[in-house]
């Protein structure tokens, strides 16, 4: 069995549309970031790619690369998927905390869990979706996605 831990941040910016865990949230402004800027995503990409070792989200889509810029994190998602099953693992599940202001992600936790766990190929009750609001850390202008993830050997 393997763990991993992944973090990920990003400004919100005006123009743009609210991506989180896949699905587009009803918001005035998105995460800003060269691809779509899913926090939950580019999180749960670099807790797979932790658990086996692998290198980081930014090594394998650098945001200098233009083909990346606007693209769809479940691409990332995909690829560390694969990763993990050529390194001979399978998800067994995963948890996630999000740390936003806002939108409230309560309404949304179960059709994200639900959508998270199709592109993981796990059961919706393999996924862990839960939000907090950053009291007091000075985060308010941005979302923060902390994710676990447990792998254990698919042979």
């Amino acid at each position: 069995m393997r763990i991993g831990y992944g973090w990920d941040s990003h400004e919100f910016k005006p123009g743009i549309p609210l991506k989180i865990g896949g699905l587009t949230l009803p918001h005035d402004q998105g995460l800003g970031g060269h691809s779509d800027g899913d926090v939950l995503l580019h999180a749960i990409t670099d807790a797979l790619l932790g658990a086996i070792a692998g290198p980081d989200i930014g090594s394998l889509f650098p945001p200098s690369d233009a083909q990346w810029k606007n693209a769809d994190s479940a691409l990332f998602l995909q690829e560390a998927l694969k990763r993990v099953k050529d390194a001979g693992y399978e998800l067994v599940n995963l948890d996630s905390t999000l740390i936003l202001m806002t939108p409230k992600i309560g309404p949304h936790a179960d059709n994200m869990r639900k959508h998270v766990a199709r592109l993981c190929g796990i059961p919706a009750d393999c996924v862990g979706i839960k939000a907090k609001t950053p009291e007091g850390i000075g985060t308010d202008h941005a979302a923060i996605a902390n994710v676990a993830v447990l792998l254990r050997s698919a042979f």
